[in-house]
């Protein structure tokens, strides 16, 4: 059964053939010898876990797969375990795995199961959170765009048009976790049941839901729900395992408290410790002091619980992927998910990491594994850009646009086998025959154009532009960038980008659209051959593309680039998306992984909306903005 996953239904059909077949036979028989002491799995006994007829403590660290190089899974991995840890957890998003609808994309960096596999080798356990909303601070918490084109879709509810897209993923995703499960030789021993639903709680049906969607593709491990103060009242579900997530230790009194009222006696879990923060995009880079984390974790150990850290290593949101949060105001998130986390955004060890690996390795009957050494870093070069491409010249080499009487959002655009846009910028075009004031919904932030001259922006905050005095038919343009989906709170189903409704001057609607579709993916760039790009001019036309090559010697090494000069944007190296620069800061360098160098001319581009410095520096340290300790 679990060699069939690419066949729609073959797994989950298979699978059940061989239950009814199995329940008729001796199934104790059948079993290998190496697995039959894997019988009973992690189980919750009294106040206890249990793994098999051993006392067992959780002590867990989250590493995210798609947010680190694929060949730095390993080296994060030993560090997790030299720290003491015994159990890896991970999110699984959903929008990078299911892109398209049907379409489903497990390699490279996204090879959950090698992932998981190479813990298991490692000898650590795993809890997996496959959602299907993840929150994780990623674009729309993990669940795809496309499912915006629905105009009355309502997220995580049990509306038909979200419980069958779930249920394609899960009949593919699941399949693939099976085999991985404890009970079946794997390193699983336990899976969540959605993510903090409490504080969403929009369906009394929906978390029932995916229990059962989990558990009748052939889930068997352990299940378990996390939700934070806020929804702890209302995430708890009959037969499974709540557990809570918190930073501060006035928090703990949840540990002894609502979960024994909750639950009755079980084992107490914080799914999430919380070691540092994450950080939004004009505020300060948010940090938590190691001796702080140190005395809460100590802590929550004493309280007789197990614990789970989030994050042990955070890592980066590479290319488009970061999330935002709208409550009073619309914030979305860096590039970097360094969070301040007990290893670096680079894997680089920190007060907390040395800390916590003496606190957990007193926990151990044996020492501790070495600490592997640390990655090289090294500052390169300066880069100085040679061509240099313009928006307006780019246009020519992207086909004909989408024409539309009316704007469309990006979701809805008729592209990618009608799943529409997920990241990146649309450029909206018509016509204008006269001045006035231009209003519309702008999500999140579009630049305004009059032919080629930048007017101003439309944003959440600014919500109207005068336009000045045209002669004759002017082009008005509006470049709309998707700055990240809010990924928690009630808003998510209002996550449309792009132009939302129509788009008014003086109050009457614009019409006959031309939209291009910048979603700056690899194959956006191969249009851009060699002999279509510029010499750098004196004076450029923004926004524009920058090219230049990096020279890396025979053992490339990460480093930082630091774009000082430069406004906003993003950089490209290798075809690869380093994610989103901006000047408002915290955040002043843009991490490179030497993984992703080739000794020799490495090719870097550079999309910028505004202002273009002299040369790309690059440095040996990461520089994250101004520090804030919070509160």
């Amino acid at each position: 059964a679990w060699g069939l996953q690419g066949r729609r239904g073959g797994p989950c059909l298979l699978w059940a053939l061989s239950l009814l077949i199995l329940s008729r036979l001796d199934w104790h028989n059948l079993i290998p010898p190496w697995l039959r002491h894997r019988q009973l799995g992690l189980q919750a006994k009294g106040q206890n876990f249990m793994l098999e007829s051993s006392t067992f403590w959780i002590f867990g660290g989250s590493v995210h797969y798609f947010r680190v190089p694929r060949q730095y899974w390993r080296d994060r991995l030993l560090k997790l375990k030299a720290c003491g840890l015994n159990t890896l957890t991970t999110y699984v998003p959903w929008n990078l795995h299911e892109p398209e609808r049907g379409k489903f994309d497990f390699s490279g960096n996204l090879d959950l199961e090698a992932f998981i596999w190479m813990a298991a080798e490692l000898g650590l356990w795993v809890i997996l959170r496959p959602g299907p909303y993840i929150c994780s601070e990623i674009d729309l918490g993990g669940l795809p765009s496309w499912l915006l084109q629905d105009p009355n879709m309502k997220l995580r509810t049990t509306y038909k048009g979200f419980t069958e897209a779930v249920d394609l993923y899960f009949d593919h995703l699941i399949a693939r976790v099976v085999p991985l499960q404890y009970k079946l030789g794997g390193p699983i021993i336990a899976v969540q049941v959605e993510n903090e639903y409490g504080s969403y709680n929009k369906d009394p049906a929906y978390m029932p839901y995916v229990k059962k969607a989990l558990e009748d593709r052939g889930i068997v491990e352990l299940l378990l729900t996390s939700d934070n103060k806020d929804g702890l009242s209302k995430g708890v579900i009959h037969g499974v395992l709540a557990t809570i997530n918190l930073q501060s230790q006035q928090e703990l009194h949840l540990l002894t408290t609502f979960l024994l009222n909750a639950q009755g006696i079980q084992p107490k879990m914080v799914m999430e410790y919380w070691t540092g923060w994450f950080d939004s995009w004009g505020g300060p880079h948010n940090i938590l002091d190691s001796s702080e984390v140190l005395k809460t974790v100590s802590a929550i150990i004493d309280a007789g619980s197990s614990i789970n850290l989030y994050m042990f290593h955070g890592g980066t949101n590479f290319g488009f992927i970061n999330g935002a949060m709208h409550f009073n105001e619309y914030k979305s998130d860096v590039t970097s998910y360094d969070y301040d986390a007990v290893l670096t955004e680079a894997g680089d060890y920190t007060a907390k990491y040395f800390k916590l690996r003496e606190f957990f390795g007193s926990f151990s009957g044996a020492s501790l594994p070495p600490p592997p050494d640390l990655l090289p870093k090294t500052a390169y070069e300066p880069l100085m850009p040679a061509f240099y491409l313009s928006l307006w010249d780019a246009l020519k080499y992207m086909g004909e646009p989408v024409k539309s009487e009316n704007p469309l959002n990006m979701e809805n655009l008729p592209i990618n086998d009608g799943n529409g846009q997920s990241f990146g910028y649309t450029l909206y075009e018509t016509t204008i025959a006269s001045s006035g004031v231009l209003s519309g919904l702008v999500r999140d932030r579009g630049q305004v154009f009059v032919n080629t001259v930048s007017i101003g922006y439309l944003d959440y905050n600014n919500k109207k532009i005068d336009i000045p005095l045209v002669q004759g038919y002017t082009v008005l343009r509006i470049l709309v960038e998707n700055r990240g989906r809010v990924n928690y709170g009630e808003n998510i189903n209002d996550q449309r980008k792009g132009l939302i409704g129509d788009l008014y001057l003086d109050g009457s609607p614009l019409k006959k659209f031309r939209i291009y579709s910048l979603d700056m993916k690899k194959s956006f760039f191969q249009r851009f051959t060699i002999n279509k790009w510029n010499t750098l001019p004196e004076v450029p036309t923004f926004p524009a593309f920058f090219l230049g090559g990096l020279s890396v010697g025979p053992s490339p090494s990460d480093t930082f680039l630091k774009l000082e000069g430069w406004e906003k944007g993003v950089v490209f190296v290798n075809g690869l998306n380093l994610g989103r620069y901006w000047n408002i800061g915290p955040q002043e360098t843009l991490y490179l992984p030497g993984a992703w160098l080739d000794p020799g001319i490495n090719q870097v581009i550079v999309f910028e909306e505004k202002m273009a410095g002299p040369v790309i520096q690059s440095t040996e340290t990461p520089h994250l903005g101004r520090n804030q300790y919070i509160n």
